[in-house]
């Protein structure tokens, strides 16, 4: 029988049924029904059915006793708690007969609460499976009984919260593997280096009421959009975390949601609040169904991951899953054997997940495989991706285990790995392993000093330009190592960073105090939106020379959702908590700016149709500055540029993009062999130099950005032959870019 109910008092081991046998155990629920459990010599983790029962697996190294707490109602009281019967490798297992898919649970774990020693056990918190498949419910914070101490003792997380959150967690939901239809559709498999990626937000894509799609917000409402992508020309979209989250309690509190998601609370899980449908695995099933779609579109889909942290916050957060089952196992903790209280905060969120401990690592390798194979998603971006090279409170180290473990695992190591190279004490841009690409921030940075007019720029711009090979050289990695971008989720959008100089986040109710007060923009002189005409074709203009530094540049370019449209936020450079039109896409404003994203289109169309890029040795004649040899520098004298000379602001460079001996075809049939870049970043119009073309060749207009939209790119084809081959007035704060083709 049950023995007490969970509101009442401790989960205690239920008695055990008069007609159990040896090595299993039956147990009555309150509602009169039978359950027998006996044990199982599977040690798969999770809940795994196999068409007459479950079998369930759970690591939890220090505890007494683990149960399965069944459940007919996600807001409801558990009907039955079922122990698991034995442990093996640390793991609680046991296999319950007639249990069928749909079947909703959740996890109690028992077992010494001494925070000192690390161990926070409380058998009245019903906990998530981390490897549960599919979640039923929702989180409610506002009653805050997840928390795992007494609110109302001073000493608090010495003491632990005898509440019961049954009613307020979700529940697991146990899903045995579906067959899904891929219809014959395979992943695109595009080479890492001619990726054009696509930052998304999945709801905030198709939320907004202009968007006109039948089920906004969701993964099908995505699938609608697709078309729109691929006449952009992205080949690649990442999105930000689409795994189910958390809200945290000071948001909801402020009537706002963790609306980017990045505070997953179930890796195994697909984000439940984005699916059309509403029964348990509805979003599993409409994700590999926008899977399949942006594939058939040879569309690669990248998922942003958070493996940092959990949504559990520090000693005082709440109780959700990894703590309350072997919290020594997954979090790395603070001070030394005798006193393990609190938790290292390298992430910013209250705790960081330890990438040293094997539990750790095999949930984050078994999830990620899952998504791999099961999902047949194309490549993960890894969220503050220095922790997973920590290994407990030890510094950053490129041959950690989890690189290791990446790099030999047969399904992820042929998948495009990107790091987010850095977390709030280590800075780890050019440190990864050579399997993978980084969001390289030194390109963001360098990109907005020099084109909103700070001096001393010249020589790293020239290394950020040509594929950092100063940060990726060195251990013989190419440009493809580089996801270049300017702007992200993360920060001001494009227009944004031309019209603002300083953060507004008033509408995140924290008086302004959040986000970052370093976003080196500039506002061409009025703060915020204004009716100028000059002030508004000068940022417009800046936004070209943005876009066109990005997309022409060497390495992984990257755009933000709705900078193609130059979509504003207002001067909010951190709306997480914002779940509204201030960050959806306004697909009506996105129309009216029809010409804006048209030049857009061009430059990722220009892109692709210029021979690869490649990476560029360093010089033998000056090996702090990138090599002359495939690409001739040149200032406004025609001579060799002056690095160190901080107060200029101007920069020219060709490239030869199918030189002999590189395997292109360009090579041998005559088209162009170079690619000119005319950058003028001074107040003042110049005119910059041209090397001489070769015989039978000319040099074309490809990139204006001093001209309006519809004027300002050109394909090869509709390139326009200069008037002379010698030189180009490049006007104030613009570029020129210039190709050598054949003549007639």
């Amino acid at each position: 029988m049950f023995h007490r109910h969970p509101s009442r008092g401790p989960h205690r081991p239920p008695h055990l049924h008069p007609r159990s046998r040896p090595n299993q155990i039956e147990i009555r629920a309150l509602g009169g029904a039978v359950y027998t459990i006996s044990p199982s010599r599977h040690l798969g983790l999770g809940a795994i059915p196999d068409g007459k029962g479950v079998h369930f697996g759970v690591y939890a190294k220090n505890a007494h006793a683990v149960s399965i707490a069944l459940f007919d109602d996600p807001e409801g009281e558990p009907l039955v708690l079922l122990p698991l019967p034995e442990q093996t490798h640390h793991i609680w297992h046991g296999y319950v007969e007639g249990l069928v898919e749909g079947q909703l649970y959740a996890l109690v774990a028992d077992g010494p609460w001494d925070p000192k020693q690390g161990l926070r056990y409380n058998p009245y918190k019903f906990l998530l499976d981390p490897y549960a498949k599919a979640l039923a419910g929702k989180f409610s914070t506002r009653e805050h009984l997840h928390l795992a101490y007494d609110p109302d003792h001073p000493e608090k997380d010495l003491v632990p919260d005898r509440r019961s959150n049954a009613r307020v967690i979700p529940k697991c939901v146990v899903l045995g593997k579906e067959k899904f239809d891929w219809q014959g559709v395979k992943p695109p498999d595009i080479r890492r280096e001619d990726l054009i990626l696509y930052e998304a937000h999945l709801k905030g894509f198709t939320a907004h009421p202009s968007s006109g799609v039948k089920h906004p917000g969701t993964y099908l409402g995505f699938i609608e959009k697709i078309p729109y992508l691929k006449r952009l020309g992205v080949n690649a979209v990442e999105l930000l975390p689409v795994q189910a989250k958390y809200s945290e309690d000071h948001l909801t509190e402020k009537d706002l949601v963790n609306y980017w998601g990045y505070n997953t609370a179930a890796f195994f899980c697909l984000e439940p609040s984005y699916a059309a449908g509403k029964e348990p695995g509805s979003a599993l099933r409409e994700f590999k169904t926008l899977v399949r779609e942006l594939h058939r579109a040879k569309i690669e889909i990248i998922l942003d991951v958070v493996y940092n942290h959990s949504p559990e916050g520090d000693e005082l957060g709440p109780t959700l899953h990894f703590r309350g089952l072997d919290n020594l196992a997954y979090y790395a903790l603070e001070g030394d054997k005798h006193e393990l209280r609190k938790y290292r905060n390298v992430t910013g969120c209250g705790n960081t997940l330890d990438f040293g401990k094997p539990a750790m690592v095999r949930l984050a390798m078994d999830s990620l495989r899952y998504l791999a194979e099961e999902c047949h998603v194309d490549g993960f971006r890894f969220d503050l991706a220095d922790v997973l090279g920590r290994q407990g409170n030890r510094d950053f180290h490129s041959e950690a285990i989890f690189f290791q473990a990446l790099a030999q695992d047969p399904v992820l190591n042929r998948l495009k790995i990107i790091a987010e190279p850095w977390d709030t004490q280590s800075y780890g841009v050019g440190k990864y392993p050579v399997e993978w690409s980084e969001w390289n921030g030194k390109f963001r940075d360098t990109l907005r000093r020099f084109t909103k007019g700070d001096e001393g720029q010249i020589g790293d711009l020239a290394w950020r330009l040509t594929g950092s090979a100063d940060l990726y050289g060195p251990e013989g990695r190419g440009p493809e190592a580089s996801v270049n971008f300017v702007t992200c989720h993360d920060g001001f959008t494009l227009w944004d960073l031309v019209s603002y100089n300083g953060k507004h986040n008033e509408a995140n109710r924290e008086n302004n105090r959040d986000g970052s007060d370093h976003n080196d923009s500039w506002n061409c002189g009025v703060e915020g939106p204004t009716e100028d005409e000059a002030i508004l074709a000068l940022r417009q203009k800046q936004c070209r020379n943005f876009l066109t530094l990005l997309i022409l540049s060497h390495g992984l370019p990257m755009l933000n959702m709705g900078d193609e449209y130059l979509r504003s936020q207002q001067g909010n450079n951190n709306p997480y908590g914002q779940d509204n039109a201030l960050t959806w896409f306004d697909w009506g404003l996105a129309e009216q700016s029809a010409d804006f994203t048209a030049f857009v289109r061009r430059l990722i169309a220009l892109r692709k149709s210029l021979p690869a890029y490649r990476p560029h040795a360093k010089s033998d004649e000056d090996d702090s500055q990138p090599s002359s040899h495939m690409v001739q520098w040149m200032n406004s004298s025609g001579q060799f540029p002056h690095w160190d000379d901080g107060r200029v602001r101007h920069l020219a460079y060709f490239l030869e993009t199918a030189a002999p001996g590189w395997g292109h075809p360009a090579s041998m049939t005559g088209e162009s062999l170079r690619l000119g870049f005319l950058i003028n970043g001074e107040e003042k119009g110049m005119t910059l130099g041209l090397p001489e073309s070769l015989p039978g060749h000319a040099w074309f207009l490809a990139v204006q950005t001093a001209a309006s939209p519809l004027n300002a790119c050109f394909n090869r084809d509709e390139a326009r032959r200069l008037d002379d081959d010698f030189a180009v007035p490049v006007p104030a704060r613009s570029m020129v870019i210039v190709l050598e083709k054949p003549i007639g």
